[in-house]
């Protein structure tokens, strides 16, 4: 059998160099830019971490703030916002004021007061022991508590028991945390004793901190009925804790000056402790960006970094640039390279930046005891971010790349 012969065979040309350059993909360029970054280790890794610094500061100072402002919320949220004090403030002639005796009597007969609770103050020092000289006080301050104050304020006991009827009536005291810190008070199993004014105290409870009433954390708190022993002054209500109903906050706060003291409203202040952590929350947010502002300026010096760094590149590579071109590759070709090499360098350093920012909001939410709150939006817009700062500040290595002459290129080479 023969075979047919159908036409001429036709000669495909295999393509040449310069075809093959011009059809570089997508990936191609890519592999091409990353092993461009591999050339010098050291330097692409020094030049990564301008940015990734920058990142780690907008992405853990955010995170921080949230989870800060997380435990905040979940602290006010179990204590409630429905506590209010009530304290003297200055006469007329700008002497300080007192509130009367009855005050706290008045005010917890308030219908939506839940409960009242009067501290006075007691002009007295605590003392590790008797040795310890009177003038050392450890900026500890002495109260008479009544009883129902531990639930008024929602504190809770770290160790120990709260005052009680027996209790309050002798030497008995229950220290704050911050107290007990400074007189280095250990566990209460042994017994305890401390010295107020020129006796001794047993210890018989610790209290947590209390978030509400944080002056409470630097007292030695004694019942009323022994505080009458250690000071000889009258002992007015320094202050009453006002717990009231939840939804009639704003109507019992403007009742409480006019029951507390009825012939002088003007000489009492009324405040609610929640207020003042919304400040300090509000505080913390302006710091806050402050810190962000400090985050993107070393972010903006990253990409000079980086910005520097390619020019460099541009200047030690220009054989390669030269040889490329001479087998055909074209300017954008060329400045496309570069262009990619400044985008993945940009972006190896927001990958390394998110990533610590992350760990650092982790590490400290969890020595604070904070739940972890990672705002992912932020995290994703510092990625983005990074990726815009590589693509603007490798325009011009690029496009410097791209005009250099090969002849000129492999001369100078």
């Amino acid at each position: 059998m023969t075979r047919t012969e159908v036409g001429p065979r036709v000669a495909h040309p295999t393509p040449d160099a310069r075809t093959v350059v011009r059809r570089m993909s997508a990936g191609d360029r890519l592999r091409l830019g990353a092993r461009g970054l591999t050339v010098r280790k050291g330097r692409t890794a020094l030049s990564a971490l301008g940015v990734a610094i920058g990142i780690t500061a907008l992405v853990g100072v955010l995170g921080l703030s949230e989870s800060s402002r997380a435990d905040l919320q979940a602290q006010l949220d179990a204590l409630g916002t429905n506590l209010l004090t009530v304290a003297p403030g200055q006469g007329v002639m700008g002497d300080d004021a007192t509130l009367p005796d009855e005050s706290v009597g008045m005010i917890a007969r308030i219908p939506t007061v839940e409960s009242a609770a009067a501290v006075r103050k007691v002009d007295a020092t605590v003392r590790r022991n008797a040795l310890v000289p009177t003038s050392e006080t450890s900026g500890i301050g002495v109260v008479a508590a009544d009883l129902d104050l531990l639930g008024t304020v929602a504190a809770t006991l770290r160790e120990g028991r709260w005052l009680d009827d027996a209790t309050s009536r002798y030497p008995a005291v229950v220290l704050g945390a911050t107290a007990a810190r400074r007189l280095a008070i250990g566990p209460l199993d042994g017994g305890v004793d401390v010295w107020i004014g020129s006796r001794p105290f047993t210890v018989v409870g610790i209290l947590d901190p209390v978030v509400l009433a944080s002056e409470l954390d630097s007292a030695a708190i004694i019942g009323t009925t022994v505080a009458d022993a250690v000071s000889d002054d009258d002992l007015p209500p320094s202050g009453v804790y006002v717990r009231v109903d939840p939804d009639q906050v704003v109507a019992t706060r403007a009742l409480l000056a006019r029951t507390a003291n009825p012939s002088a409203p003007d000489e009492v202040r009324v405040s609610r402790p929640s207020d003042a952590l919304a400040a300090q929350d509000a505080a913390t947010r302006s710091f806050t960006l402050l810190a962000l502002g400090l985050g993107g300026v070393a972010l903006l010096v990253g990409g000079v970094g980086i910005a520097n760094v390619m020019v460099v590149s541009v200047l030690e590579r220009r054989r390669e640039i030269g040889v490329r071109r001479a087998l055909g590759a074209t300017r954008g070709s060329i400045g496309g390279q570069f262009l990619v090499e400044s985008v993945l360098l940009s972006s190896l350093g927001g990958l390394a930046g998110a990533v610590l920012g992350v760990a650092v909001t982790w590490g400290y939410a969890s020595a604070q005891g904070w739940a972890l709150i990672v705002p992912w939006k932020p995290v994703a817009a510092g990625l983005a971010c990074s990726l815009v700062i590589g693509s603007l500040v490798g325009l011009y290595p690029a496009l410097r790349a791209a005009r250099v002459p090969p002849t000129e290129a492999l001369r100078t080479a």
